[in-house]
């Protein structure tokens, strides 16, 4: 059975379908993405402006936002918890892995705020 692997309290089987869910997600919204271009060569501002100004484009890419949010933190987090630790860094370890996690969240919820301002103009 799959214990608590998060620092928050967690399962591994949690992080491990977020990870797979949040992947599918992702590359549903690159081939959205790619297929719009393909469908229309020689598109410009005006074109592509149009389409994120559809209101299904921008549900669709805030769903893709959240996804990579997501992503990225378990993907972070599996590779601090690896390589972050007291047996690598020594004493400092646990402090240097909280310190790069807490940087790791400022960085997703500005970038993450940052996207919210450009798809809905806030």
């Amino acid at each position: 059975m799959v214990t608590s692997a998060t620092t928050a309290s967690r399962t591994g089987l949690y992080d491990w379908f977020i990870q797979r869910v949040s992947a599918v997600i992702l590359l549903a919204y690159v081939l959205v993405c790619v297929g719009w271009m393909l469908a229309n060569s020689g598109f410009g501002y005006t074109q592509w402006s149009g389409l994120f100004a559809q209101t299904w484009m921008k549900v669709f890419s805030l769903l893709a936002l959240v996804a990579l949010a997501g992503h990225a933190w378990v993907g972070l987090w599996v590779v601090f918890t690896d390589y972050l630790t007291e047996r690598m860094l020594g004493a400092a370890g646990k402090t240097i892995r909280l310190l790069a996690e807490g940087a790791s969240v400022i960085i997703m919820l500005a970038y993450f705020v940052w996207g919210i301002k450009i798809l809905w103009g806030l």
